[in-house]
């Protein structure tokens, strides 16, 4: 039988979709097929893996699918990476499960990394999305010198929420430039996370109070690669959404299968004047690992007595707020 939990969906930048599933029996036959049908779709299913290809969709709009399976179980789940060209790890990170059962509005939250170099395809796909607001985690260097594409007509507002952490300055004044080995940079990441929520909760509430500033804000949360900034700001969302800690670190990590490092280190070299420095040493900055975040949540717990109490002490996410929140994301 079709696990309903573990339908998996994305979108190349090619327009082409994969859907992946698990089943609890090597039997079972599952189907896919888009919600709203396409005489141009075309499904191809790899008889060796639980998974399906989809070609043939309109490259301009998100479309949503029906996963069945021969007994009657059914999931209607939209791609959670989107295929952007100019930007890998564009995500909804809607669709989850709260812990007590309630489900994250598809097509409301977003995230992924910089918006520079988005082609005029991503920029009409954008669009589609309708979003009322992007929050902009980058520092304003980056900001000015990497100005996000936004559609033209109805663009979004940008709040802009610029995170230098301290361990991040500390660290570059320390080493001078000269970094060490990996163990260093992997050591140097988990501390970021760590600042995070120590010293840049009044950012990251001031997220929050923008989001809850638009009524029923379609948003977008970003950084420059979608991953630590945008990672932890994803997080305390949806934890403020009721969604367990176990789901809230597989979405993080899912950025490990939509970002590569290796494609990224010239941009880093460049950006952080890295040329004279081993690859292996770079690469942590530019990784995701369960370390990170955990780092973060592990702060969390040891200053404050509960989640629900972080969020209202220090990110201004009160009981009221919550509701608020849930009301409008949750289904």
């Amino acid at each position: 039988m079709l696990v309903s939990n573990a339908v998996h969906i994305w979108r190349e930048s090619d327009g082409d979709y994969y859907i992946e599933w698990r089943a609890s029996q090597p039997d079972t036959q599952v189907t896919v097929e888009p919600v709203i049908a396409s005489s141009a779709a075309q499904a191809h299913y790899d008889a060796d893996t639980e998974q399906a290809r989809v070609s043939g969709l309109a490259p301009a709009s998100r479309h949503f699918f029906r996963v069945r399976d021969q007994h009657g179980t059914e999931v209607l789940a939209a791609e959670r990476k989107l295929g952007m060209q100019g930007t890998p790890n564009f995500r909804d990170f809607g669709g989850y499960r709260t812990i007590d059962g309630r489900l994250v509005k598809w097509g409301f939250l977003f995230r992924s990394g910089q918006l520079s170099n988005l082609s005029d395809q991503d920029v009409a796909l954008l669009a589609t999305l309708e979003l009322d607001l992007v929050c902009d985690f980058r520092r304003l260097e980056e900001q000015e010198a990497d100005p996000s594409r936004l559609p033209v007509s109805n663009p979004p507002r940008i709040a802009s929420l610029p995170i230098s952490p301290g361990s991040n300055a500390q660290f570059f004044e320390q080493v001078g430039g000269q970094f060490g080995d990996r163990q260093a940079m992997f050591d140097f990441m988990v501390e970021i996370n760590r600042d995070f929520a120590e010293a840049q909760s009044e950012t990251y509430a001031q997220m929050f109070r923008e989001i809850l500033d638009v009524e029923d804000a379609r948003f977008l949360v970003h950084c420059a690669a979608g991953k630590d900034r945008t990672g932890f700001a994803a997080a305390v969302i949806l934890l403020a959404l009721g969604v367990s800690q176990e789901v809230v670190m597989q979405d993080y990590m899912l950025t490990k299968r939509f970002f590569s490092p290796h494609q990224e280190i010239d941009r880093l070299r460049q950006k952080y004047q890295m040329q004279q420095m081993e690859t292996e040493s770079i690469l942590p900055m530019l990784e995701v690992h369960e370390d990170y975040l955990s780092r973060a949540l592990m702060a969390i717990t040891q200053n404050y007595p509960s989640i629900e109490v972080y969020l209202e002490e220090a990110l201004g996410m009160g009981s009221t707020e919550v509701a608020q929140l849930r009301a409008r994301y949750l289904d």
